[in-house]
């Protein structure tokens, strides 16, 4: 396999920090990266000479910062599933996932995942990765799923989704009239106790915030656009579930399934800072013909 590097040009004003200081904080790799290119057959490099992370850069050096090779889990596996590629680069994939399919394998579902076509598209397209998943879907969740294609761009991305920087806008139908335009549910969201799947509102959860605004209202169904502050499991499910409004198609939070066979909430839009350009990025996908209803 290839091996992922980085080169920076050392400028005034980034002189006289330390090589560690500069990787961690400006150019926002993980402290678990910077170990790997340290120990793990990776290599730092000043003006092509093998430094420690306490040198201290100079105006005018060349930083190096070479990846090991990554390795692929003997547990994935490649399969030919055809891909909606909505966007890609040399750092990033955005695949626009159907309903009905998993994001990643499981033990009990090894196979049929998002990922395990990805990596099959790697495989016919010479990638030398694995598979960084930076946000997922539930299997009955359509829409846009962000992909890091190197180990660098998995742990900036990373970050990202941590502080929230990382926004999705997603397209949902719930059950009856939703009389206000728009609103917030913040309510926290923590595990069902006797589910080891389902997600409740309760007091000791995660804190959890859905910004909403209704599109339309038809038949007493209410389509809506929904974006996420925080991203806890089933987030958007439990809390229209909450105000008596579950949505379409969604059985295990109340939703019925005479319009459709999953729960109607498609993600429709992410923006998100590019990891190596550092400009901003939207990417946008049409609603699925199974929610146009």
């Amino acid at each position: 396999m290839n091996r992922y590097q980085l080169k920076f040009s050392i400028t005034e004003e980034i002189a006289g920090l330390m090589i560690r200081e500069y990787l961690l904080e400006h150019a926002q790799l993980s402290n678990r990266l910077l170990i790997r290119a340290k120990q793990d057959n990776g290599a730092i490099l000043v003006n092509g000479i093998k430094k420690t992370v306490r040198y201290v850069l100079q105006e005018g050096d060349e930083l190096q910062v070479i990846f090991p090779p990554e390795t692929i889990s003997p547990y994935l596996k490649r399969e030919h599933i055809p891909l909606d590629i909505v966007y890609e680069d040399d750092d990033i994939l955005v695949v626009n996932k159907p309903a009905n399919m998993s994001t990643m394998p499981s033990r009990t579902h090894p196979s049929g995942s998002l990922a395990n076509g990805i990596l099959h598209y790697y495989y016919e397209e010479n990638i030398p990765y694995t598979i960084h998943v930076v946000t997922r879907l539930d299997t009955d969740t359509s829409g846009l799923v962000l992909v890091a294609k190197h180990q660098y761009s998995h742990s900036f991305l990373s970050s990202m989704q941590q502080h929230n920087k990382i926004e999705r806008k997603y397209r949902a139908i719930v059950h009856g009239v939703v009389n206000e335009a728009d609103g917030l549910i913040d309510k926290p969201i923590g595990r069902h106790p006797d589910s080891i799947i389902e997600r409740m509102v309760r007091a000791d959860g995660q804190t959890a915030r859905t910004f909403y605004a209704v599109d339309k209202i038809i038949n007493e169904l209410t389509y809506l656009h929904v974006r996420l502050e925080t991203g806890r499991t089933h987030q958007i499910r439990v809390h229209f579930a909450s105000i008596g409004h579950p949505l379409v198609g969604d059985t295990l939070y109340g939703g019925t399934r005479e319009k459709i066979s999953r729960q109607a909430l498609h993600c429709s839009e992410i923006s998100l800072i590019h990891p190596i350009t550092k400009k901003p990025l939207h990417i946008q996908a049409e609603l699925p013909a199974d929610m146009m209803f």
